[in-house]
């Protein structure tokens, strides 16, 4: 059945915006992505507070990795999961939706005295904060044309990117005068307000999909809101089991735990998760018909086999071993889960991602985000380490240097994105980590005195920063051109998740290799106490790792180069380089 279409007509999973709010939801959205992508970084600094916090003392260092590894278990898990629904919801709703878990998730971390739930928390902020991308991703591609998408694009990397120098610098700030918890309080705080804009700028806009489930009444509203503040609340107040409270002795009683010494397993905690599991209940009518359109079952499937992957190689200690302490039995569950998740995708009627939702390209263009991960991560953990080796740095000396690839990475990104105004996707990204992989090659050669000269170390740096970044929005891009509009969001997702992959098991596997020929150097000393000698069998294992991210860098820029040489006219096919 037909009926008249608008003069302005929004695209799929979109909303339509003026010129003004289009940059105005862009610039709140790419806010909101920096923001979650500091958090990424500023624990770094926190981390022995953290523990502290929690119970853990600093000689436990191991025991805290589910502090970062819940957050990257968050992050990349569930993402084809938002993808997807980016794609079913308008953009803006699914922005807004990650703002919410990404901020309860930051309360939930501050007020953590126990390790369960902080790792909980943690493990809510990588939802929040990992979804955010392919939703921002996809709004570009809804309200930019084909030949204007470069520049969002690579704002919207440049952003990420730059959270990676953000984290640090505002955790060090907040630290100075204030504690770790302080941290994720100014998460809450600012995403609140970034939740306000964005739903301001949201709420101006034509909703393209239709309301499901069956309609709202007044009082299921109202008995839904107060659910929500009464377990939130009492869920809060639980966590932070203020001392007037608790050692009252008539209102102490509910702060009372039934067994052990869990804040949660309290009767004012346990009202708080009845309350929330009540709202799931009375809002059902509102998210079980959006559910039932979601490949449950794939979701699960992939969630499976990134969190094993991530679990694996995240949760390992670099100095020992490969692969972490439950790899062994994760690795054989997640490629059960993979080859059931290729048997489902094949037999379901609606799969998770649709199926020829990417192409040649767009495979091509993953498996290029795959390998600027390896690269990208070489760089971040090792630069930092070869400076640390030296005795002119300290930890804070080796993050400035690290500071200059940072800062150029960011730059890189809108660079390349611009670019795409007049060059294809292969010619900016493959020049890019061309560029990348040669300086990584120099890097490689660095020893001991390398940063005694500042300004050639800086030129590579801030060259293999530029070359990385001039490769974010071309494979963005290319991913988009690749899919059908209906299918951007889950499109986007599978960009990030390649990407966090090829850092995860790329710095596992540089590192393996790396330390394989520092234990062979130093088995090949005569004195295997000869301090000097061991510092250099170190150098050795960094240059190696700076020598595998060149590696994946060059393949990366020659797989780059199939993307398409010249910028593609609309409606036309990217002219492709073959090798």
């Amino acid at each position: 059945m037909s009926s008249p279409q608008p003069a302005v007509q929004a695209p799929a999973g979109g909303l339509t915006t003026g010129g003004g709010d289009r940059l105005a939801l862009l610039a709140a959205a790419s806010a909101a992505v920096a923001l979650a992508a500091a958090d990424t970084y500023v624990v770094v600094l926190a981390l022995t507070d953290m523990m502290s916090g929690v119970g853990i003392g600093i000689d436990a260092l191991q025991e805290a990795t589910p502090i970062i590894s819940g957050f990257l278990l968050g992050y990349i898990a569930v993402l084809p999961l938002i993808g997807r629904l980016a794609d079913l919801l308008p953009r803006h709703r699914v922005l807004l939706g990650c703002l919410v878990v990404f901020v309860i998730g930051s309360g939930i971390t501050a007020l953590a005295v126990e390790m369960p739930v902080l790792v909980t928390g943690r493990v809510l902020q990588g939802v929040g904060g990992g979804g955010l991308v392919p939703a921002t991703l996809a709004l570009v591609a809804d309200r930019w044309p084909p030949e204007r998408r470069g520049t969002p694009l690579g704002v919207v990397g440049a952003v990420q990117e730059l959270g990676s120098v953000l984290g640090p610098v505002l955790g060090a700030v907040i630290l100075a005068w204030s504690g770790w918890r302080a941290i994720f309080w100014a998460n809450v705080a600012a995403g609140i307000v970034l939740y306000a804009v964005i739903r301001v700028l949201g709420s101006r806009a034509v909703p393209t999909v239709a309301p499901t489930g069956r309609p709202r009444s007044r009082s299921a509203t109202a008995i839904a809101w107060v659910l929500a503040v009464a377990g939130l609340a009492l869920g809060g107040l639980a966590l932070a089991a203020p001392t007037r409270l608790v050692t009252d002795v008539t209102l102490g009683e509910p702060f009372v735990p039934f067994v052990g010494a869990s804040r949660v397993l309290t009767p004012i905690g346990v009202t708080a998760l009845v309350a929330l599991a009540l709202l799931a209940v009375v809002t059902a009518s509102r998210w079980w018909a959006l559910l039932r359109r979601l490949d449950l079952v794939g979701a699960g499937l992939i969630a499976v086999v990134l969190g094993a992957l991530v679990l694996t190689f995240a949760s390992s200690d670099p100095e020992k071993e490969v692969v972490g302490p439950l790899g062994y039995a994760l690795l054989p569950l997640g490629l059960v889960a993979l080859v059931a998740a290729v048997w489902w995708h094949a037999k379901a009627a609606d799969p998770l991602v649709p199926r020829g939702v990417l192409h040649g390209r767009g495979i091509r263009a993953l498996v290029v985000s795959l390998l600027v991960g390896a690269a990208l991560v070489a760089v971040i953990v090792d630069v930092p380490l070869l400076a640390r080796l030296t005795d002119d740095y300290d930890e804070t000396g080796a993050a400035l240097v690290l500071v200059r690839f940072l800062l150029a990475v960011p730059v890189g990104a809108v660079v390349g994105g611009w670019a795409l105004r007049h060059l294809g996707d292969g010619l900016v990204a493959g020049g890019g980590l061309v560029i990348a992989g040669v300086g990584m090659v120099a890097m490689s050669r660095w020893g001991l005195t390398s940063f005694d000269d500042a300004v050639s170390t800086t030129v590579v740096l801030v060259a293999v920063g530029l070359g990385v970044g001039l490769a974010l929005a071309p494979v963005n891009n290319a991913v988009l051109a690749d899919s059908p509009s209906h299918a951007h969001g889950v499109a986007s997702s599978l960009v990030v998740v390649a990407r966090m992959v090829g850092m995860v098991v790329g710095l596992a596997l540089l590192t393996a290799v790396g330390l394989n020929r520092y234990f062979d150097a130093v088995r090949r000393l005569p004195n295997p106490l000869d301090t000097d000698a061991l510092l250099g069998a170190g150098v050795v294992q960094v240059q190696t790792v700076f020598l595998g991210g060149a590696v994946a860098a060059l393949l990366g820029g020659l797989v780059a180069l199939t993307l398409g040489s010249r910028r593609d006219a609309p409606g036309s096919e990217p002219v492709v380089v073959s090798l």
